[in-house]
């Protein structure tokens, strides 16, 4: 528990930090942002088995040819994704999230790839599972889903790490749709983060395990703190990126920091992944701000 407070305390002051340091500076905010696109988009198709790389879905985004086939259903996945990313990132603060949004985000996401059903929850007997998982009936879905928000939208009091591990479980236990469920998920996570005024996160395929572990533990207790503890290192781990460059550090690799400073490398990612230390991640890279007057 202690753990945990720490980290929502954590937060609280990193997003205070990051507001005085953003003042007049949308556009360095706006190249940022562009900038993750290929990230997010790469690492939830990539927790979806996507076999299309990072540097494949830059080229996919940038249009450049790549140096091997994939299939059709990847290039839009990658395409499709990326325009629900940046949609939500113009969006979000427009408009509460609802279930006309959320089917909305769907059709995006699925165009050209299964528009029979783009843009519309389970229906009839169409049944849904991941692995032993089998989700409930679709005569459900709407009720569960409107309950869902109805509880998100309730507690607003409650601290947003705790709010969004619970609606994501939620989200994906319920599992609406026939087909990408994950991605929208994980979509609707930063439509909410960023309406509330806080950074959009990157559940990063590395994390996988994690990921997957704290749907088991939701599934089997109903318990989140797996979950909140994924949501929690994550955002903060986008607002040390963020904070570093709108603070003008001198961004270097976790690598070269120990080095410079006569540090333990493996100490210093030990500490990274656990947060405690204002590092992140960029393109599964560690990288650290380092203050100019101090080098």
């Amino acid at each position: 528990m202690v753990k945990t407070l720490n980290i929502f305390n954590k937060i609280d002051e990193l997003r205070e930090r990051y507001y005085k340091a953003s003042i007049g500076k949308e556009s360095l905010l706006k190249i940022i942002s562009e900038a993750e696109i290929p990230e997010q988009v790469y690492n939830s198709n990539a927790i979806e088995n996507s076999t299309v790389t990072l540097e494949e879905t830059e080229k996919i985004l940038l249009q450049i040819d790549l140096d091997r086939y994939i299939t059709e259903r990847e290039m839009f996945e990658t395409k499709n994704l990326a325009r629900v990313v940046s949609y939500i990132d113009k969006r979000a603060k427009e408009q509460e999230l609802s279930l006309d949004v959320i089917l909305v985000l769907h059709k995006m996401l699925l165009s050209n790839i299964c528009d029979d059903i783009a843009g519309r929850f389970r229906k009839d007997d169409e049944h849904v599972r991941v692995g032993s998982y089998i989700a409930p009936k679709s005569q459900e879905v709407l009720e569960r889903l409107e309950k869902m928000l109805s509880e998100y939208n309730a507690k607003v009091s409650e601290n947003i790490i705790k709010r969004i591990a619970k609606l994501h479980l939620t989200f994906e236990h319920v599992h609406p749709f026939c087909d990408g469920n994950g991605r929208i998920g994980r979509v609707i996570n930063n439509y909410l983060l960023i309406r509330e005024g806080y950074v959009p996160i990157n559940i990063k395929f590395i994390d996988r395990k994690k990921y997957y572990d704290a749907f088991k533990e939701f599934d089997q207790k109903r318990e989140t703190s797996v979950m909140e503890e994924i949501v929690g290192k994550a955002i903060s781990n986008s607002y040390h990126k963020r904070i570093a460059y709108l603070e003008g550090k001198n961004i270097i690799t976790l690598a070269d920091y120990a080095k410079e400073n006569k540090l333990s490398h493996p100490n210093l990612i030990n500490k990274a992944n656990r947060q405690t230390i204002e590092a992140f991640l960029e393109k599964d890279i560690w990288k650290i701000g380092v203050d100019l007057a101090k080098e």
